[in-house]
């Protein structure tokens, strides 16, 4: 059975408006995924994109129809604070199919992860450019044993951190193939975590939570970027963590 939902968040962001509108409509790749809709600084959406609002630095609709009836709707507004700063309210709206409770609790979740990768960006690697390393939306999956209930404690403790981790601890590990990982946690709760170092952001997805496996991406900001190459050896590496 189908249900009706909508997501409100209100976030400070550490930039002025122009920066988090660039970031939300031109730079997706540099804080959530490269979502094919994005349109670069200066222009203006297609004729056939699905925006509804577009008053730039100010507000942003997009609203996705399909054939059944069924929406899927993202709303930001974005208004001028003190000291060069914004503040951005989001509103996701739209309806779940059939196990939407599960579909629901992901939603609400990966929501925080991505609006605060979007305010570490800002704070961090704004204007930089940024390649994005991972699948548009499903990142880097790991393997079927990556669905376990403690597939997330699997994860941590290849990084060599703790259940306990908490923001501001430092991480050292190495990835495999993928090189060093040395950073430090910026998100941690039980279903996400978040790594920044001095040129990347590692996003870990708890997934298995929702009915899937535990994934990552990564956003490099760094001129000498291989996204694909990163890809690769990122799936190996997290195949190897749930390999024994």
């Amino acid at each position: 059975m189908s249900r009706e939902f909508e997501i409100t968040r209100e976030i400070d962001l550490p930039a002025g408006p122009r920066d988090v509108w660039t970031a939300i409509t031109a730079d997706t790749a540099a804080w959530q995924f490269p979502t094919g809709m994005e349109i670069p600084a200066g222009t203006t959406p297609s004729p056939d994109a699905p925006v509804t609002t577009w008053d730039p630095p100010k507000r942003l609709v997009i609203r996705m129809e399909s054939p059944d009836g069924t929406f899927n709707a993202l709303d930001y507004s974005i208004e001028a604070r003190a000291g060069g700063t914004a503040h951005l309210r989001y509103v996701h709206s739209g309806i779940l199919a059939d196990e939407w409770e599960d579909q629901y609790d992901a939603i609400d979740g990966h929501t925080d992860f991505y609006l605060h990768t979007l305010a570490q960006y800002l704070e961090h690697f704004n204007g930089r450019p940024a390649t994005y390393v991972g699948q548009p939306s499903s990142g880097i999956e790991g393997p079927e044993a990556a669905g376990a209930a403690d597939a997330m404690e699997t994860l941590r403790s290849a990084l060599g951190i703790g259940q306990d981790a908490a923001v501001g601890d430092a991480v050292h590990a190495q990835l495999g193939d993928a090189g060093p990982l040395d950073g430090v946690i910026d998100y941690a709760t039980p279903q996400f975590l978040g790594v920044r170092t001095d040129d990347s952001l590692y996003r870990f997805f708890g997934r298995n939570h929702f009915g899937s496996v535990v994934g990552m991406s990564a956003h490099v900001f760094r001129d000498d970027a291989d996204a694909v190459g990163a890809e690769a050896a990122l799936k190996r590496w997290l195949a190897s963590v749930y390999a024994s």
